[in-house]
């Protein structure tokens, strides 16, 4: 079958392209232009990501308790594609994945030893470093993750829209998405999910040569995670090949089974009743906090850390959403706009919370009460041997460094997967069954944009491509809620 290349297709090809040959031919000055708009979007529009997110929060459970909860994402009467099980396996895949693994201990260590506010490694540290963890991870991504899918799932399953980005705003825009600017908001939202996605394969190949690096001394250096991203893209791409009824699909579900092992692993051998009372407590001060965490930008003292982290965290989501969005509305035909937004928002966000419990309070109870020096390490290898380390201290730890290595590699190929269909999609008018060639296309993309911010800026590259690719599309999401709102008093009114 021939394929009509699209305008989106075609712009976003030449976008993308263009920013990956100037970060090969001009790596420096594509790491320090890119560098001096990050700075400038986070110092004047902080606010706008800190706003957007709480805000898409509060929509997603208005919407779920209001009289518009019973609306199906599909013809009254069809059923789920998925079985309950496998829809959250998929969806947290796609949702996390790679980033849940890198960071899983990385990041409350490294807000132990350097907390947002106060001294380092005392209990206030520990506190607050899972409190924060928790909220990185937690309602805020899901939220955001939620109401794009919902737009999508509404307008394509309910409405027979085409399943595109601009589609969902037509109530507002009217024939206006069908021209240019439906062209221009589709390819932002591709901009967004390549780079987004990027940023996710470069963590996982980061974390994989630090895996290795750590087990067998292979040197953990660019030309090492670059082979890696090759040989992985060549294993996406073939899953690529098989569709969401069967690569997708078995991958993930593997995916959460190498998890809970770990999970289990650590639970069982680790400190359990210290990981129990750090779960409750974490999740309590949380929910406790969560107002006030949701709108602090640190005016009256240093705001680097809300930069580096809440900030980076909320931008590295927002350009996720319109893959994890596309994925998800693909996936979630049948379910009720209720069930869509409880499964979506509070599944994942009980699961982040008991992971970070587990690996991120087993660092700190190590670090805290047994002196191993885990600080030390991270310090001197990087962030990507933190789970590494971890597992070391325990019985079958190298095993569980193995299954660790191939749950990242899972997950990096259901992500990248999961983008190519999403990609393909965007791309060529809505299709739910886009072509291998554009698949394979966007594979070689991708997986080119995230060697070449690897190449360009290492970790720093990676989370500033995220901010940029992030920053158009917050004002497209906002704009997506306002149309579905005003398409759900339309059809309660009809």
């Amino acid at each position: 079958m021939r394929y009509a290349a699209t305008p989106v297709f075609t712009w976003s090809i030449v976008l993308a392209c263009a920013f990956s040959a100037w970060g090969v031919l001009r790596p420096a000055q594509l790491a320090k232009v890119t560098n001096a708009i990050q700075h400038v979007i986070l110092d004047l529009f902080g606010w706008v990501y800190l706003l957007a997110a709480l805000g898409l929060l509060v929509s997603a459970i208005c919407l779920a308790v209001s009289r518009y909860g019973d609306i199906p994402l599909g013809p009254d009467g069809e059923q789920p594609e998925f079985p309950l099980l496998t829809w959250f396996a998929m969806l947290f895949c796609a949702g996390m994945g790679i980033g849940l693994v890198f960071w899983g201990v990385a990041e409350p260590s490294a807000h132990f030893y350097n907390p947002p506010t106060g001294v380092g490694e005392t209990p206030r540290a520990a506190r607050l470093a899972l409190q924060y963890a928790l909220f990185h991870w937690g309602l805020h991504p899901w939220a955001i993750y939620t109401m794009v899918a919902l737009c999508l799932a509404y307008f394509q399953f309910r409405k027979k829209k085409a399943g595109l980005i601009s589609q969902s705003c037509q109530p507002v825009l009217g024939q206006r998405v069908d021209g240019p600017l439906g062209y221009l908001i589709d390819t932002l939202a591709v901009f967004a999910t390549v780079f987004g996605v990027a940023t996710s394969l470069g963590f996982g190949a980061i974390q994989i040569s630090g895996g290795l690096s750590y087990l067998f001394g292979i040197s953990n250096t660019f030309v090492t995670q670059l082979s890696l991203i090759v040989v992985v893209t060549a294993l996406y791409m073939a899953s690529a090949q098989t569709g969401l009824q069967r690569g997708i699909k078995y991958l993930s579900n593997l995916n959460m089974v190498l998890a809970v092992t770990l999970m289990a692993f650590l639970l069982l051998l680790g400190p359990t009743q210290f990981i129990l009372e750090v779960f409750t407590t974490s999740l309590g001060r949380y929910l406790q906090h969560l107002p006030t965490m949701s709108l602090n930008l640190a005016p009256f003292e240093d705001s680097t850390w809300i930069h580096n982290w809440t900030l980076f965290y909320w931008a590295w989501w927002i350009a996720w959403a319109p893959f994890v969005g596309t994925f998800i509305a693909r996936i979630s035909k049948g379910r009720t706009v209720r069930e869509f937004i409880a499964g979506v928002l509070l599944v994942p966000t009980v699961f982040c919370a008991l992971w970070f419990s587990i690996f991120g309070g087993t660092a700190i109870a190590l670090d805290m009460f047994s002196h191993v020096g885990m600080k030390d390490v991270i310090e001197s290898q990087g962030k990507e041997v933190a789970l590494f380390t971890l597992l070391e201290h325990f019985p079958l730890g190298s095993l569980m460094s193995l299954i660790a290595i191939v749950l990242i590699a899972t997950f990096f190929i259901t992500s990248a997967d999961s983008a190519t269909f999403v990609l393909g999609t965007l791309t060529t008018r809505g299709s739910l069954n886009p072509s291998n060639w554009i698949k394979l296309t966007w594979g070689v993309v991708q997986s080119v944009a995230a060697a070449v911010l690897l190449w360009s800026g290492g970790l720093q590259g990676l989370q500033t491509g995220s901010i940029l690719a992030a920053f158009p599309f917050t004002f497209i999401i906002i704009l997506m809620v306002i149309s579905l709102v005003k398409a759900f008093r339309m059809e309660r009114a009809s």
